[in-house]
């Protein structure tokens, strides 16, 4: 099945054709770094970083580049909230978006350029534009006439003439319209600046990416990606400005992601809501977080509530635990040794169905659910085709788990961390556990059957699960 993707520039799915056969190029917008990054933040980079995976595992060769806006309003604000320099900020929360991302298990992108490392690219970019006469200048201020552009809207679908004046635009009645945008910014005494042709000043938001993005990939390229909300006015200004100069389509297939909302509710500041990732992996595992966000279908909205997250991580335990009993049945081997199955076929057509990785999701769990179904049938050897299709399942889940960013660990690693992490935060004593297990199996020996269920029954009270195997009885934290 061919890869099929959802282009936002169209409004439908596309058959996926690179630009150059067998490679992709691919933009993401990335954070201002101005403050901590919360689960929408995760979900942008999860997601991409999934895109980028799958094209990988697809056989293609990804060029991904990655932002960081590193001076900005936001930043100066929170700089002068401080007392310390722009930079400092910058240098802060870009430390801790690794630190979450890598939390995260993401990789990161081949490039990560910074608009405070291409000024001179930036300012040339806007001459051009003012020569071309799509740009003009006003005591220090470079704004983008958006009435210039002919194909301004296209993108978000919407028509000039019916917009009004909303997020993200400044109003300046300096300006010919109302949408028209700031693409170098006087500065203010003490602000960060640069010299330009048109004084001291700075880079508009919006033109570091049509900047960046050429410097990297080119006048045109595969992929743009980016969360919903950057579709207007940020992406729709990034066309006009190059495409403007260019004179040919800058994007191929635009990708945005879906909102996190939280309880039914759009995260927001004023409502105290924001989720920051270093407060939700405090309570959750990365894994448990990252099966969250890919629960739904990308350009879906996905809810974060705690059942949502004790599904996520149920439905983690249950992996996990299916790689664990495969292991005891069949042993442990390198996924290069095993031709892919048909988990992995069916996984590949739900992902080429524009990266449908809640229906790939489904796919992991059914064939968890049918390998446990077929084990539980024998108590000893396996026939040999079934230990071969039980080999190429493991195999696959393990192949799904690399794309989806998760099972990075053994499942004895997974488990123990789990039960350390619980008994700490329950106060329970493993010893006293292990004795309460030890009392069950003396009283199963002597048939002591209404004892042994007491303890289990307590047991279950302290949220301890046990699993009698034929070489004993394990113990796990549910």
């Amino acid at each position: 099945m061919a890869l099929r993707v959802y282009n936002t520039l169209g409004r439908e799915k596309q058959l996926f054709e690179p630009i150059e056969p067998g490679k992709v190029q691919m933009y993401v917008c990335g954070p201002t770094v101005y403050d901590s990054c919360h689960i929408g933040h995760a979900r942008s980079v999860v997601v991409f970083d999934i895109i980028a995976r799958y094209l990988r595992a697809k056989g293609f060769e990804v060029t991904y580049v990655r932002n960081f806006t590193d001076v900005d309003d936001k930043i100066i604000d929170r700089a002068n909230q401080l007392g310390i320099d722009y930079q400092a900020v910058a240098e802060k929360y870009i430390k801790e978006f690794y630190e979450d991302m890598d939390a995260l298990n993401t990789e990161r992108p081949d490039f990560e350029p910074k608009p405070t490392e291409h000024i001179n690219q930036i300012i040339k970019f806007i001459e051009r534009l003012i020569e071309v006469r799509l740009a003009y200048q006003i005591n220090g201020d470079v704004y983008y006439s958006v009435e210039s552009f002919k194909g301004y809207g296209k993108l978000s679908g919407r028509k000039l003439e019916d917009m009004e004046a909303g997020a993200r635009v400044d109003i300046d009645k300096r300006k010919h319209n109302p949408f028209d945008f700031v693409l170098w910014k006087s500065s203010k005494p003490g602000e960060p600046s640069w010299d330009s042709p048109w004084g001291q000043g700075r880079p508009g938001w919006h033109i570091e990416c049509s900047v960046m993005s050429s410097e990297y990939l080119g006048e045109t390229f595969d992929i743009h990606g980016g969360g919903k909300d950057l579709c207007f006015p940020h992406h729709e200004n990034e066309i006009a400005q190059s495409e403007g100069i260019f004179g040919k389509p800058f994007v191929k297939y635009w990708i945005h992601n879906g909102f996190v909302n939280i309880n039914q509710e759009k995260m927001s500041k004023s409502l105290g809501n924001f989720m920051m990732i270093k407060d939700v992996i405090k309570e959750y595992h990365p894994e448990v977080v990252r099966l969250f966000l890919l629960s739904n279908h990308y350009r879906s909205p996905i809810d974060f509530t705690d059942l949502a997250m004790d599904e996520a991580r149920a439905g983690l335990d249950k992996i996990y635990t299916m790689l664990e009993r495969l292991e005891q049945w069949i042993g442990l081997k390198s996924t290069t040794e095993i031709e892919p199955g048909n988990c992995w076929k069916h996984f590949c057509e739900a992902m080429d169905d524009d990266f449908n990785t809640a229906r790939g999701i489904g796919v992991l769990f059914d064939t968890v659910r049918n390998a446990n179904r077929e084990l539980d049938k024998y108590n000893e050897s396996l026939p040999l085709a079934l230990e071969k299709e039980l080999q190429a399942d493991h195999a696959d889940i393990l192949r799904i788990g690399h794309i989806l960013g998760i099972l990075t660990e053994s499942p004895k690693t997974y488990f123990d961390k789990k039960r350390t992490d619980a008994l700490k935060q329950q106060s329970l004593d493993p010893a006293a556990i292990d004795k309460m297990v030890q009392e069950r199996n003396a009283a199963r020996r002597s048939k002591e059957w209404e004892k042994a269920d007491n303890i289990r029954n307590k047991l279950l009270e302290m949220n301890i699960m046990i699993e009698d195997r034929p070489d004993g009885t394990i113990w796990k934290v549910g």
